[in-house]
């Protein structure tokens, strides 16, 4: 029994610009905070993590800063993601002595060797016995339920906060994939941008994303609903509340939109012949919190010609899929990035 306890405490982690989630053997998805750190400038202290630190963004006072330690799917501060994700793995297991579990931590698919060793890093600091690497791309296929291991071409689209990643797997490896640091942050700096521009107004950036999930969209539909959006008047510095419309938050994020739709052409422009065939028939996966954006599947038919589904589980499909190789370790072993030679 000893010997399961101990294999009991395999983690795996989906360190995302926005959100972390934590899912541990035997257990499923444990955890799944924003990815936000409030810090004491004054005496280097850690005020609060995840959602209560989320809370905290634009409303702290000097000496408190809200840091999100990741910024376009990759470590931005070394030092804060490594207290975080202790932090995280401290509050999975209860214990304070446990024993060093072994875990996977999903990274987008365009990092580079430093940055993949600064995760590493990282994990190795918070207390891992050994510390994997999977590809994003990868981990969402598998939790999207992709058969990555059959010789057919499977292709996914992976919008997140910080990177959108689009990859076309077959035989369990990436046959071509394209990583572009746009994702769900983008989209809300764009509405931000467009308020200020257009509106004068200052927002937050939880406002700009509280209105790009009640009325953002890729393309146009029938309803077009509209919602008051609150800032602070550029102009006379006072609070100001005005309405928008969807069909102008879909103006104001239409670039970061068709960046997206061109890595998913020049994808399947990479694609060899005989896996294309393959993904007329099956189509692509759409996950991520971006995939979620109303009219994104839409878009993506209509740009592709092909048919898109939206994964069931779209928000946690890199988490599932990372917790599969954990609970599968020996089967799925080949997905993760193989050991770096020194």
């Amino acid at each position: 029994m000893g010997h399961f306890a101990f294999l009991g405490r395999d983690m795996a982690v989906d360190l995302g610009t926005a959100n972390t989630l934590v899912y541990v053997r035997g257990r499923g998805i444990v955890l799944n905070e924003p990815s936000v750190v409030a810090i004491n400038t004054s005496t280097g202290r850690i005020v609060a993590v995840g959602i209560e630190a989320k809370r905290m963004i634009g409303r702290t006072p000097g000496n408190i800063v809200a840091v999100r330690p990741l910024k376009d799917g990759v470590i931005a501060d070394f030092d804060v993601t490594e207290r975080m994700l202790r932090y995280f793995i401290q509050r999975v297991h209860k214990r304070r002595h446990f024993a060093k579990p072994r875990i996977i931590v999903a990274v987008p698919s365009g990092i580079t060797g430093v940055e993949q060793r600064a995760v590493k890093e990282a994990g190795y600091q918070a207390g891992a016995r050994r510390v994997y690497i999977v590809e994003e791309p990868m981990a969402a296929a598998i939790g999207a339920g992709l058969p990555v291991h059959e010789p057919t071409g499977n292709m996914v689209v992976d919008i997140g906060g910080g990177t959108t990643e689009v990859a076309i797997i077959s035989m369990g490896g990436i046959v071509t994939s394209q990583s572009i640091r746009v994702g769900g942050d983008e989209l809300d700096q764009a509405i931000i941008t467009y308020a200020k521009k257009e509106h004068s107004l200052m927002l937050g950036e939880r406002t700009a994303e509280e209105v790009k999930i009640a009325i953002g969209s890729a393309c146009a539909s029938a309803e077009e609903p509209q919602a008051e959006i609150r800032g602070r008047d550029l102009v006379s510095g006072l609070p100001k509340t005005v309405v928008v419309s969807s069909m102008e938050i879909r103006a104001a994020i239409a670039e970061q939109v068709s960046s997206i739709v061109d890595a998913v052409k020049s994808t399947l422009d990479k694609c060899p012949p005989e896996l294309s065939g393959d993904l007329m028939d099956r189509g692509l996966a759409l996950t991520g919190g971006g995939g979620l954006l109303k009219g994104m599947d839409a878009l993506l038919r209509e740009e592709t010609g092909m048919p898109v589904h939206l994964v069931d589980n779209a928000l946690d499909s890199v988490a599932l899929g990372s917790g599969r190789c954990v609970e599968d370790f020996d089967a799925l072993q080949q997905v993760l990035v193989p050991e770096a030679r020194n």
